[in-house]
Order: C-alpha cells, then sequence, then structure tokens
C-alpha cells in the first residue's frame, strides 16, 4: 500500500466511524473498517481493561482467537495495558511474550486506549507479514484510538 493508497484508507477509516453513536458503537465500526481498509491489517480486535484484564470485545478476521481474557502484564497485550506504550513486533517469532493466536500470523501492533490518562483498552492487530507496521501505522492508529477517550465518544477526531 503506497502512501497515497494509505493516507486514502486513513480518511475513508475517520469517515466510517464519524457519528458512532457510543463507544460500543465506535468499537464494532473500528475493527470493521480496519479490516476492510488495510490489507495488511489481517486480524484486528480491541480489549477493554476490566477488574486486572484484558477482555476481548469486537474483533474481525479469519478466526477467533482462544485469547479472549488476557491477565495484564502477559504477552505483548498485557505488556501494551500495563506500560502503556504501543507495542510494534516485527516478527513475533523472535519476542518471548507473544501468545500465539495463529500460525500465520508474523508480526504484531498493540495500541493503548487512554480514558483521563489511564489505558482502558487497546487496538491489537496481526498481520501475516514480518514488519508489517511501520511509523504511519503507529501514527494513524494513535489517532484512531483517541476517539475512543471518555470526551470524545461519538467517533469525531479532535
Amino acid at each position: 500500500m503506497n502512501e497515497i493508497e494509505f493516507e486514502a484508507a486513513v480518511e475513508r477509516f475517520f469517515d466510517g466511524v464519524r457519528g458512532a453513536s457510543d463507544s460500543d458503537e465506535l468499537s464494532v465500526r473500528t475493527v470493521q473498517f480496519l479490516k476492510q481498509l488495510f490489507p495488511h491489517y489481517n486480524w484486528v480486535g480491541i480489549y477493554w481493561v476490566r477488574g486486572g484484564r484484558l477482555e476481548l470485545g469486537p474483533w474481525k478476521g479469519p478466526a477467533a482467537t482462544e485469547h479472549t481474557s488476557i491477565p495484564l502484564g502477559s504477552g505483548i497485550c498485557g505488556a501494551a495495558a500495563t506500560s502503556g506504550r504501543i507495542e510494534n513486533i516485527p516478527d513475533v517469532n523472535r519476542d518471548g511474550r507473544y501468545l500465539q493466536c495463529f500460525l500465520h500470523t508474523k508480526s504484531e501492533i498493540v495500541v493503548p486506549i487512554f480514558s483521563d490518562g489511564n489505558v482502558i483498552g487497546e487496538i491489537d492487530i496481526d498481520s501475516d507479514e514480518v514488519s508489517a507496521f511501520g511509523k504511519r501505522d503507529e501514527n494513524f492508529l494513535k489517532r484512531a484510538a483517541l476517539l475512543f477517550q471518555s470526551d470524545n465518544a461519538n467517533g469525531s477526531e479532535k
């Protein structure tokens, strides 16, 4: 996906999620449009922090993951939720924290969702390509995560 195609997909994403009535609808639209518009996003899910665990919310991909509940601090998702930092893993087979979901997954990016300075969830994306995610993905997905801030739950960008 070249830069022009990527930027057009970003614009279509924000158009598609705009106007969501609440965070549940925003979650569903987010995974739907991320999976639909970005070919290197093979599996997309949103996890929510609930009582010391990450609980899987909406997802899109070829199959369900067995990891529907992950302890904070466990795996790449748990690390991102605990640290509050993006985890961009170019080769999951070289990262001992990776909790294998699918044999074909080669890379993963996890972007925390914040509200009032606290991690409340995260966007988790797998790809079947090594080094699938670059800075443009990180920057775009940070913007997407901002849509979930409590004062911005209607899906419009700040």
